[in-house]
């Protein structure tokens, strides 16, 4: 999943006048009767430092304050035919460092970052309204409609309104765009806030239409800018589909959860129930958050995620610090054929399982009212995402599992070891971003 600052101004490139920058227990060895030779601390030290070392210098970074990405709200409907009318909702702050940098506008940068800093709409809509012209180039020149392959021709409706979404202030650009009417089929582009600017990486923009005659939920990026009334149903749930994979594969909290999961997943049977059980979770909170039945801020939500990862994994190092060789062993079966150690840890991934799915649904970027059309988009986003977590644990648990059986000292360093890396992670990351960073 990606991560941004909602209270500092993005860093921005050399350019001719100056920018600020936008911030961005070991375990025991036991040598009792009932422990036999326990999983010894010393074997996992050296790879475990390596491994936390690489963890702290290459997977943390993330967490702070590179490697933004960032959400374009879309809303599109014709109201009259040959007409289509756009509403636009770009970040704020991004808004202005990228209009003055491309329109070479250093009055708009200053009187919009003073804005900005002072958080104050009213005043964040004028500073915009009085540059109107830098704002308008840059916009419509990364955003375009378009009629039978022919560009419509774009006027700015009204005055920049300044919202906030998520706890970041958002400007709210109304545009008409005058098309042929006698073309039915209409195209969207968007490459607003490119990688190339270098403020964010992997920028979406969101649409939500009712154009053509149809209705429903389209995601653009870097990679698939442009979406078309004429486009089935099918390549529209495909780009949801990918939109989920891709989120996963690049969510370093989530996959690292996940491995938590699966290092302390003792057989099959609680692997199964624990990702089950993940599954449900983080897909009820993501269907309700995404939908706007409930809203929960980000600056909530990514440290409690960051703290999951290191519960779950810290949990495993606790229970080899206590019944070194048989916490492979799954003690008398109760509930679901589960031990008591088990069922608590199936309902500690259930319950962080909720805070996720507010996390994915922040990353897809939607908070629209309830519709059929988006259910189907936000399902198969979802689907997306089980069928990389599905892969991932095809992957990883078998070798883990035939480790335990075959080698079980060296199954328990390696898991040990995963377990601490992730522990150790997640208690940065929850620090870093408790503390904004």
């Amino acid at each position: 999943m990606s991560r941004r600052a909602s209270s500092a101004t993005r860093t921005r490139p050399a350019v001719p006048f100056p920018t600020p920058s936008r911030s961005s227990t070991m375990p025991r060895t036991s040598t009792s009767p009932r422990h036999g030779r326990a999983w010894s601390p010393a074997r996992a030290l050296a790879p475990l430092a390596l491994l936390v070392w690489a963890a702290l210098t290459l997977v943390a970074p993330p967490a702070s304050a590179h490697g933004f990405s960032s959400v374009v709200y879309v809303d599109v409907e014709a109201p009259e035919p040959g007409a289509v009318r756009t509403q636009l909702g770009l970040e704020y702050d991004l808004l202005v460092v990228s209009a003055a940098d491309a329109q070479g506008d250093d009055p708009l940068f200053q009187d919009g970052t003073a804005a900005f800093e002072g958080g104050d709409p009213q005043e964040q809509a004028a500073a915009l309204d009085a540059h109107a012209g830098t704002v308008l180039d840059y916009v419509t020149a990364r955003f375009t409609v378009a009629s039978g392959g022919r560009a419509c021709t774009p006027e700015q409706v009204g005055d920049v309104q300044v919202e906030e979404r998520d706890g970041v202030p958002y400007a709210v650009l109304t545009l008409d765009h005058a098309c042929d009417a006698s073309d039915g089929a209409h195209e969207l582009t968007s490459t607003l806030f490119g990688d190339a600017e270098g403020y964010v990486t992997g920028t979406r923009a969101v649409v939500k239409y009712t154009l053509d005659g149809r209705s429903g939920s389209a995601a653009l990026d870097a990679e698939h800018p442009t979406f078309s009334t004429e486009q089935a149903w099918t390549e529209r749930f495909a780009e949801f589909f990918r939109l989920g994979a891709e989120h996963l594969l690049t969510g370093t909290d989530h996959i690292l959860f996940l491995l938590a999961v699966i290092a302390g997943s003792r057989r099959l049977r609680e692997i199964v129930l624990a990702a089950t059980a993940f599954t449900v979770a983080h897909s009820v909170t993501f269907v309700i958050a995404a939908t706007g039945l409930v809203h929960v801020p980000a600056q909530v939500v990514e440290p409690i995620i960051a703290l999951s990862i290191a519960v779950v994994a810290g949990g495993h190092l606790w229970r080899l610090r206590e019944q070194g060789t048989q916490a492979t062993d799954l003690g008398p079966g109760a509930w679901l054929g589960l031990d008591r150690p088990g069922l608590v840890r199936l309902g500690v991934v259930f319950v962080f399982g909720l805070v996720h799915g507010l996390g994915f649904a922040g990353a897809l970027g939607i908070d629209e009212p309830w519709s059929w059309q988006l259910l189907w988009s936000l399902l198969v986003f979802n689907v997306g995402i089980e069928a990389v977590q599905l892969a991932i644990i095809a992957v990883v648990f078998p070798v883990l599992a035939l480790l335990r059986r075959r080698w079980p000292r060296v199954g328990l360093t390696a898991t040990g070891t995963i377990a601490g890396v992730v522990t150790v992670t997640g208690l940065v990351w929850f620090v870093q971003r408790l503390w904004g960073g």
